[in-house]
């Protein structure tokens, strides 16, 4: 979890290269559904062009469906953004082992999303936009991290630095974890060390899966 621009999607990348575990993001299914061209895919775009968050059902329904169809454990980037998705979460799919909080200032994250704007295509990355998701985040966003903080499932992170270095942050703040790591695709690049690192909701197998 991190506010927009945080570098969330970057990080989880890098877990996934290195580590086997199924990389979800909210954001890309919900974009999936809106590419789809489904009427729940129209209703959808017309929310996140507002700035605003996708209803609890909706996401959860296409987070559960996209486990079903892969092997965990499950690294859930993005999500839940408000107490109402933590709730649908937690009631369909329990809590997360733990969530990794990406700390980055506003007006850094404004201009990494300004920049990604020139490029990335998405309709969510212009400035009147990012102003209203930075609305959302504070308000309906950071009460999940509160309410987390409470149960002690928060663990927070420094990210307000070049992609190497945050990646060693995480590295370092998960040192606790249990995953295994991928076969490097090139020399000196990925990380190979054993019990390092733990995704932003990693959740167990699926309970129909044999353990």
């Amino acid at each position: 979890m991190g506010g927009p621009g945080s570098g969330k999607g970057t990080q989880c990348e890098r877990l996934a290269e290195t580590y086997k575990l199924t990389h979800l993001s909210a954001g890309d299914l919900l974009r999936q559904e809106v590419r789809s061209g489904s009427p729940r895919g129209k209703e959808i775009a017309e929310i996140i062009a507002e700035g605003k968050i996708v209803r609890s059902e909706t996401t959860v329904g296409l987070l559960q469906s996209a486990m079903e169809e892969s092997e965990g454990p499950y690294l859930i980037d993005g999500f839940p953004r408000s107490l109402e998705n933590l709730v649908a979460f937690t009631e369909q799919l329990g809590l997360p082992t733990f969530m990794l909080f990406l700390e980055v200032t506003e007006e850094e994250m404004l201009k990494r999303l300004l920049k990604r704007g020139i490029s990335s295509g998405r309709s969510d990355d212009n400035r009147e936009t990012i102003t209203k998701r930075f609305r959302t985040y504070v308000e309906e966003s950071m009460p999940v991290v509160q309410a987390l903080q409470q149960k002690g499932l928060v663990r927070h992170v420094a990210a307000q630095a070049s992609t190497d270095e945050v990646f060693e942050r995480v590295r370092d703040c998960f040192a606790d974890q249990q995953l295994v790591p991928c076969v490097p695709k090139s020399a000196g690049r990925l990380p190979t060390l054993l019990n390092r690192l733990s995704p932003v909701a990693l959740l167990n197998r699926l309970s129909k899966q044999p353990n």
